[in-house]
């Protein structure tokens, strides 16, 4: 597959801003953000169940490393509200190799915490699908696949899903449109160990 021309709205990681970003909270902060709209630190304590010291302190952490940066059109006074600087982040695998023991780490961190929060999502879901309407409870998806490949056929099925996932991108975003919401897909594909 060519390689695709950098998008700006998606911050490639490396190793100091993967370090600045793999904590659970700034995670969830970034979430927050890059998916519910420009916040204050009030708010989004208040969403998280967290303390406004505790969101402040890690928002600004989040803003050192450029991950968010301030959305002054929406402040009033003393408010400082925050917004996403990208809307997508992009992982690169050498991290996990990495010499430094701590950048491994980071990554690790910032894997397991994915993991966490797509399998959070889903179960949400399924907590509350009875409060969406027929149309969105038949429409939902939670499927698996066992399939024998290859490295090579592993990475060409990934690219390909990508890909599809791609074509979909714009064609519903009138936000005003009351038959849309934000739709969220995960993709897993990796190895098993079978005994």
């Amino acid at each position: 597959m060519p390689e695709q021309p950098p998008d700006p709205q998606v911050r490639n990681l490396d190793a100091r801003s993967l370090r600045g970003l793999a904590h659970p909270l700034r995670m969830q902060l970034l979430d927050a953000l890059r998916f519910g709209g420009p916040a204050t630190a009030s708010q989004l304590a208040e969403k998280l169940g967290e303390s406004s010291g505790s969101t402040s302190y890690h928002l600004r952490q989040l803003a050192a490393h450029g991950f968010i940066e301030d959305a002054p059109e929406h402040g009033k006074g003393r408010e400082r509200w925050w917004r996403a600087a990208h809307q997508g982040l992009r992982f690169d695998d050498a991290l996990l190799t990495d010499a430094n023991p701590t950048v491994r780490g980071a990554a690790d961190t910032y894997l397991h915490e994915i993991a966490s929060t797509q399998t959070r999502d889903l179960s949400t879901w399924l907590g509350n699908r009875h409060t969406w309407p027929d149309e969105w409870n038949r429409t939902w998806d939670m499927s698996s696949a066992t399939l024998r490949l290859t490295p090579d056929l592993t990475r060409e099925l990934v690219e390909k899903m990508h890909a599809l996932i791609d074509t979909y991108r714009d064609r519903a975003t009138d936000e005003a449109d009351t038959d849309t919401a934000q739709v969220r897909v995960h993709t897993h594909a990796f190895p098993l160990t079978t005994e």
